[in-house]
């Protein structure tokens, strides 16, 4: 079910047209991660193998596709600047984690959920 829902969303990521772009300020890696998080959460709330799921991932979806303009906003904020990810070859873990997440609305919501997981 998770898998079915997954290749669902990459199905709308590919359909869409939401894949990384080039370009500054067009959507790229961070970017075409808010989609494949919004179709798949999409995709687990209408699903109805799993009660405890579709309820769980309705919430997420819906908090997703109301904040859709704002964390497009955030991730397109950081893109053109340099970020210190302290090395190329061995990164610090705490600065790539910052530079790979620069939307607050996106990670408050991901770290609900996996709160409410129990992750």
């Amino acid at each position: 079910m998770l898998a079915n829902a997954l290749s669902i969303a990459v199905g709308k990521v590919m359909n869409n047209n939401k894949s990384p772009r080039r370009g500054v300020m067009e959507l790229d890696n961070r970017g075409s991660h808010f989609y494949l998080a919004l179709y798949w959460a999409e995709a687990l709330s209408k699903q109805d193998t799993s009660e405890t799921l579709q309820k769980q991932f309705t919430a997420v979806y819906e908090q997703l596709k109301k904040n859709e303009a704002r964390i497009l906003g955030e991730l397109l904020s950081a893109e053109g600047q340099q970020a210190d990810i302290g090395g190329y070859w061995i990164p610090d873990p705490l600065l790539a984690s910052q530079a790979m997440r620069p939307s607050a609305t996106f990670n408050s919501i991901i770290e609900g959920t996996m709160a409410a997981s129990g992750f």
